[in-house]
């Protein structure tokens, strides 16, 4: 097997080539890019707002900081720029059904226009009405009507009295109404003079007296008639009043809006309501404790004929784009908010309030899906809104049939709206799955990258990124060396070297802190030391739980040994995530092995430390042994794997070449060089596979070699398909050109154990032979001894069983 050298170190690191930034300072960029690498993504976000059809609304996902909602404003305000302001909206009053208002649509500005005009007509109106109440011509009028009631009346008295008085029987107004009395001459006769006559004439008296009684009794049965005639003709004098006095109101307002029927509709509607109870509008004072016109003292309120202009886009003059931040259910489907007056909750039609999805409707709403879930029935509101085409405002209590009073029950406002919700692949997913409406109403998915392709293109493209990044937060420039450090930043938050960060927030926030360096050393552009003290600060915020570890291991309180040779264990390297900190560590894995019946066994995975995805690797390498070493002969053997000093859970296969060394090594009794680290994946065929966080690794067994003493022996071995990841810091790499620290890449576990050992790992001949002395056949030989040994047990005990038997 060829030697295996270390990586050159220039492939630890791969610099931005100043030749690529052709620049003095950032000031130099006028291009404005403000997202980089991501075609598909706004691709399908250009689709979903372009077509016009019901359920094609959008689902933006990405990792939280990847630029998901800078895109969608940049692409939504460009798309909305070329359509017109959709309609006003305006609820007036139900003249009908005050309960239930009335939606009003009507072009763009003319809502608040109609409003002001409104209110206008209110302020003129208890004027206009007052002052034609109080007219010479209609108190004539209505003098005129009383007094004909009133001559009508006292002429049918007068002339039943009349008529009595010629036949001896007088009509007599009394305190307790009208009787007849026999009368003598022309005064009343008293009850002497009545006894003193006849029986004849008493009873013809009393026929006379109980006939005009029967014709007054249904003359005084049809003054009431006669009164309601009056009223009714006062009435009719009074509309005719206000038609006269308010009519002109009325008229001037259809001038302005004869193109549009609705309002003209409406301005009918109010013509007749006001001639119904334009009396009761009369002016008043208004009352003590008034509540924006709800009720005025008992009288009715003139707020009932104003206008709630409900979206106003007057002073809009393309599409709406709506970035609702709390989607709480009545943010979205709207509310009808109440007062407190004389201890009591009172609204109306001027109470009610848009919601989100009003203000976009003809435009653009756009959602955090994470809040949109989590609020109560918003979700299921913004379903209903969107499947149904309609936004209908109810109260929570009202959806769930929890309120038995009389609700307000605004008219529905139909519902063309593109409504784009941004969150992560996981409630993307999720949704699917779990959300058997979700696909219907979200059919488009705009899938935006983690990181994006390094190469000088996107390079280029990465620099105007950054500078549209740092004039849009109003940094100083950065030079060309600032904005390449900033770039290979960039590949190192990828993971990868040919990769580039798609994460705009972590760009920025690296920025804002260079900026913030540069203004401390009294520089007016900020220069690559800036970012590399930025980069320094960061860590150092964040180390403490690092540098405690490695306190630990430099005082032996967890044993780590960087030199000498142990047989059965090895430096393995595990990683810490702390969210906005990632560092690693090494560790030790032991391995021992005795006769058995094939059992690798996982200590991690007993004590329940170990994950699913460890238990696998372990699993994997078993089958590893097995295949290579013992395909003629049973595998006799137990060995038992473990992290020593690990007290919390194990999770991941990135430490199974590590373990399938270890074991090798207690198998065959070669010991391991403990300068050597090692990380990487294997498969059953002992090829090497990539691992995550490969830099960090490094960088964490560097550190502990570097604090014990740098020897020139110490290294870090790991998988060959890993070299295109690394970005290592600077003093690992000069430590490494330096020939103090090594890296060796490995394909497979045979190149991984000769570095470990020092020992040749056996290339099997034609016949599948190993030489001798290579330590592929060292463990083969030891398997086979064991194998040996454990069938010799067997055949001793079938023996011993057998006597036993015969006894």
């Amino acid at each position: 097997m060829p030697e295996i050298k270390p990586l050159d170190p220039q492939s630890l690191y791969r610099r931005c080539a100043p030749s690529l930034l052709e620049f003095e300072t950032t000031a130099d960029l006028s291009g404005a890019t403000e997202i980089v690498g991501q075609s598909r993504a706004t691709d399908a976000v250009q689709f979903g707002i372009d077509i016009k059809r019901p359920g094609f609304n959008l689902f933006v996902l990405g990792e939280p900081g990847s630029g998901r909602h800078s895109a969608v404003r940049r692409l939504l305000e460009a798309k909305a720029a070329g359509e017109p302001a959709p309609s006003d909206w305006c609820y007036v009053n139900n003249f009908s059904e005050p309960n239930m208002p009335r939606l009003l649509r009507v072009p763009p500005g003319r809502g608040a226009l109609l409003k002001r005009d409104m209110q206008q007509f209110v302020a003129e109106l208890s004027k206009a009405i007052t002052a034609a109440f109080e007219s010479d011509e209609y108190r004539a009028r209505i003098e005129a009507i009383q007094e004909e009631f009133k001559q009508k009346e006292e002429g049918s008295l007068r002339g039943l009295g009349q008529e009595s008085a010629e036949k001896g029987i007088a009509l007599l107004r009394t305190p307790h109404g009208f009787v007849f009395a026999p009368i003598k001459g022309e005064e009343t006769m008293g009850p002497d003079e009545f006894e003193k006559l006849s029986d004849e004439e008493k009873e013809r008296l009393g026929k006379l007296i109980e006939e005009y009684g029967e014709r007054l009794h249904k003359l005084m049965l049809q003054f009431p008639r006669w009164r309601r005639d009056m009223q009714g003709r006062i009435k009719e004098a009074s509309r005719d009043t206000l038609r006269l006095a308010v009519g002109h109101l009325i008229e001037e307002l259809k001038e302005r809006y004869t193109d549009l029927l609705n309002v003209l509709e409406f301005f009918d509607q109010v013509m007749r309501d006001v001639v119904e109870i334009g009396e009761e509008l009369r002016e008043q004072p208004k009352s003590e404790g008034d509540m924006s016109g709800v009720v005025v003292s008992g009288s009715i309120s003139l707020t009932r004929y104003q206008v709630n202009l409900l979206v106003d886009h007057d002073a809009d003059k393309v599409a709406p784009v709506v970035f609702e931040d709390n989607p709480i259910y009545p943010n979205l489907v709207g509310r009808v908010d109440h007062v407190a007056h004389m201890g009591m909750l009172v609204t109306n039609f001027t109470f009610i309030k848009a919601g989100a999805l009003h203000r976009a409707n003809g435009g653009y709403l756009v959602l955090d899906a994470v809040k949109a879930l989590t609020q109560p029935y918003a979700w299921e509101g913004l379903k209903r809104a969107l499947r149904s085409g309609v936004v209908r405002i109810e109260s929570l209590g009202q959806v769930f049939g929890l309120v038995s009073t009389l609700p307000m029950e605004p008219e529905p406002m139909p519902l063309a709206v593109k409504v784009v919700l941004v969150g992560e692949p996981l409630h993307y997913y999720l949704l699917k799955e779990y959300d058997p409406e979700f696909d219907e109403l979200f059919k488009v998915a705009a899938d935006f990258e983690n990181d994006i392709k390094r190469d000088d293109a996107s390079t280029r493209l990465y620099a105007e990124f950054i500078a549209t990044l740092g004039r849009g937060s109003g940094l100083r420039p950065f030079d060309r060396g600032a904005v390449a450090r900033v770039i290979e930043q960039g590949a190192r938050l990828a993971g990868d070297s040919e990769k580039l960060t798609a994460s705009r927030r972590l760009i920025a926030d690296l920025m804002q802190e260079a900026d913030h360096c540069a203004g401390n050393a009294g520089r007016q552009i900020v220069a690559r030391e800036d970012v590399e003290a930025a980069l320094k600060a960061q860590i150092r915020r964040a180390d403490r739980l690092r540098q405690r570890l490695h306190e630990q291991i430099l005082r032996d309180n967890l044993l780590i040994s960087v030199d000498g040779t142990h047989v059965g264990q090895v430096n393995g390297l595990a990683v810490f995530d702390l969210g906005d900190f990632v560092f690693a560590h090494p560790v030790r894995i032991t391995a021992t092995a005795r006769i058995g019946e094939g059992d690798v066994i996982d200590i991690e995975r007993e004590s329940e430390l170990g994950g699913a995805i460890h238990s696998k690797g372990v699993m994997i390498l078993s089958s590893f042994l097995a295949s290579r070493y013992s395909r003629h002969m049973p595998l006799s053997l137990n060995a038992s794997l473990v992290f020593e000093q690990s007290y919390g859970p194990v999770e991941g296969d990135s430490a199974s070449l590590a373990e399938l060394c270890a074991l090798m090594s207690a198998l065959s009794g070669v010991p391991i060089k403990q300068s050597l680290a090692m990380t990487g994946s294997v498969n059953q065929y002992g090829r090497v596979q990539a691992i995550g966080g490969v830099n960090e690794k490094i960088e964490g067994f560097f550190d502990i070699c570097k604090s014990r003493g740098l020897t020139g022996e110490q290294g870090v071995l790991i998988p060959e398909s890993n070299v295109k990841h690394l970005m290592l810091r600077e003093d690992v790499v000069a430590a490494c050109t330096e020939g103090k620290f090594r890296i060796h890449a490995v394909a497979e576990v045979d190149e991984a154990i000769e570095l470990l050992t020092g020992v040749p790992a056996g290339v099997p001949d034609e016949q599948g032979m190993v030489p001798e002395g290579t330590l592929n056949y060292l463990v083969a030989a030891q398997l086979a001894e064991m194998s040996a040994v454990r069938q010799a047990f067997a055949s001793s005990g079938k023996r011993r069983s057998g006597r036993k038997d015969k006894e």
